[in-house]
């Protein structure tokens, strides 16, 4: 069989997030998130459920890691919960929030496994956003105290953090779309928040250095590679516009390149903006987010191609079209498209050059059940997966640093505004009882770590 081999040293991994998988949600002095909050308020989780019990991963957490092992995953890619450290944010630790963390690392070197820990998955507690959340400098200020104490516990063990996960996710789907906790609609308010999670990455990256001495930190950016629909210049402007909206509000000011010029005109244009622009910015601030950082995240999961909307007060909002015949969706309703992520990779690596390149999620959802022989055989997560891993290490053959790659998700999970619809692990998870069946896309995976090599046929 034909194969693609990888660096001796390529990570691969397997990655989660604390309100996802952990439940417990109100144990051992755990404070309310706003996904606690959101998630239980009618009409915003498509099943009506919420992350009160999960994967039981905070119970479950040794037969998880036991579970990886068994599997030859050496990298694992978890976030860690603010409310179970600060239940409001800030002041009083929790201790035995702290001290779960900590039981859970210990085991990950136990088994082998390197511990890669998020900072910020989206919990907030919900006494800060009551406060103004993102929206306020002081949440920004909170982060990195936070962060201290997280990286002085566990910065012993710990050698590579994450600070934030998919900051468009926080400020765009919570305070503009409103998909997504906190659920505000308010475009100002996206931007002002987009800043201040922005800022508390600069802010925090020498702090955690300073706690976890030698470590290795960095940022994870969730990206879309993006493509006019048609040759017409208004479908190439739409494709500007969305390429700065989603990629390069984000990447700009993380490499030292302020926000972009042409989306703050056009945010002031479309009223998104005050005509002074984005007032929240203070002295300093952006020189503090382009902090030097070791490495980036990007979670890849689709493409977007791009048709100009045909009423011309609405160009700011150009409409995302898909290419691919529906059968070639995943069932989030997702283009699958491999080589958007090599284009990615060369993109990021040509025009940023970050120092290292880890794709931190990527992965799909596909609901296929256990069969009458218990086993799981999701075909299509396994093409799925060893077309991008090909994606990808062309983009290396192309000079790409990337360092890792983490599989989203070790187990199927709380998948936010979704809820339980979902299935992205590469373990089935019965909810009722709490049983892990590994798919066959799991012992798959444990072929390629084992082999180090991708089969190309």
């Amino acid at each position: 069989m034909s194969t693609l081999r990888f660096p001796n040293e390529f990570a691969w991994g397997v990655a989660t997030s604390s309100y996802q998988i952990e439940g417990a949600a109100t144990e051992d002095g755990r404070g309310e998130s706003i996904w606690d909050r959101f998630s239980k308020t009618a009409g915003k989780v498509e099943d009506g459920t919420n992350g009160d019990v999960a994967c039981d991963h905070y119970h479950r957490f040794r037969e998880d890691v036991a579970l990886m092992k068994s599997l030859g995953i050496k990298h694992y890619r978890f976030s860690i919960a603010w409310p179970r450290i600060f239940p409001t944010g800030r002041g009083r630790l929790n201790q035995p929030g702290l001290d779960f963390y900590g039981r859970l690392v210990d085991a990950l070197l136990e088994a082998g496994i390197e511990p890669f820990a998020t900072l910020y998955h989206w919990d907030l507690p919900q006494v800060l956003q009551d406060e103004g959340g993102w929206t306020r400098r002081s949440t920004a200020e909170a982060f990195v105290e936070y962060s201290r104490v997280v990286a002085r516990s566990l910065g012993d063990r710990v050698k590579k953090w994450i600070t934030h996960n998919e900051p468009w996710c926080t400020s765009m789907l919570g305070y503009m779309e409103g998909r997504h906790a906190p659920g505000l609609k308010d475009y100002r308010a996206a931007l002002a928040a987009s800043h201040h999670v922005l800022l508390s990455h600069g802010l925090a990256v020498p702090v955690i250095r300073s706690e976890s001495p030698g470590a290795e930190v960095g940022i994870t950016l969730n990206l879309v590679p993006a493509e006019p629909a048609s040759p017409s210049a208004a479908d190439h402007d739409a494709t500007r516009h969305f390429d700065g909206f989603f990629n390069r509000w984000f990447l700009d000011p993380v490499f030292g390149r302020h926000y972009p010029a042409d989306m703050v005109a056009d945010y002031i244009a479309a009223g998104h903006l005050p005509p002074e622009g984005l007032t929240v910015v203070q002295p300093g601030d952006l020189q503090t987010i382009a902090v030097k950082c070791d490495f980036l995240g990007i979670n890849y999961y689709n493409r977007a191609v791009l048709r100009s909307t045909a009423v011309p007060e609405a160009r700011n909002e150009p409409r995302k079209v898909f290419v691919a015949p529906e059968k070639d969706w995943t069932e989030m309703g997702w283009e699958v498209y491999p080589d958007g992520l090599r284009e990615l990779l060369l993109r990021v690596h040509l025009e940023y050059r970050p120092r290292k390149l880890y794709v931190t999620e990527n992965g799909a959802s596909y609901s296929t059940p256990p069969g009458a022989d218990g086993r799981v055989k999701d075909e299509k997560r396994i093409a799925f997966l060893r077309d991008h891993f090909i994606a990808a290490r062309r983009a290396m053959e192309g000079g790409v640093p990337l360092a890792g790659y983490f599989v989203w998700s070790l187990l199927d999970n709380f998948e936010w505004d979704r809820g339980y619809s979902q299935r992205f692990g590469i373990v089935w998870v019965d909810y009722a009882s709490q049983q892990r069946i590994p798919k066959d896309s799991a012992l798959w995976y444990r072929s390629v770590i084992s082999e180090n090599a991708v089969p190309t046929v």
